[in-house]
């Protein structure tokens, strides 16, 4: 059975969905992958997605969502760094990956956030097929 993973954030606009992105181009369909906001917004940031689409991954097709939009029971649940308090979510591990916002500032800001989240997703997989998660 897949494990059901989510990231989360406060819009829903970057990290998260930098997260869901990475996880769904590396982990090779072996994972139900969600990303949501603590908040309403109205879509990803574009240069989020342009510097995902330098990296190979598409996320054309991808939204900004709350929380109230995915399962409420998770496997995992990965917050970005941003501060947000999430409500009660039932899942089986929570981790938290302190990360800056790059929003408002230069590309180049998107582009570390973008390598550092796919690091962080590699390490992840590797956990999870070697059952540390």
């Amino acid at each position: 059975m897949k494990k059901v993973i989510a990231f989360v954030c406060i819009h829903n606009s970057c990290r998260s969905q930098m997260g869901e992105g990475w996880l769904n181009f590396l982990g090779n369909d072996n994972f139900e992958v969600y990303s949501a906001g603590t908040e309403e917004y109205p879509a990803p940031k574009p240069l989020a997605v342009e510097v995902m689409e330098d990296a190979g991954v598409n996320m054309s097709n991808h939204y900004s969502k709350l929380l109230s939009d995915i399962p409420q029971e998770l496997d995992i649940l990965i917050t970005m760094g941003c501060g947000v308090e999430c409500p009660y979510v039932p899942t089986k591990h929570r981790e938290d990956w302190g990360l800056e916002d790059p929003s408002g500032g230069p590309k180049k800001g998107f582009e570390v956030t973008r390598d550092i989240i796919k690091e962080k997703v590699i390490d992840l997989i590797k956990r999870i097929e070697n059952d540390k998660l």
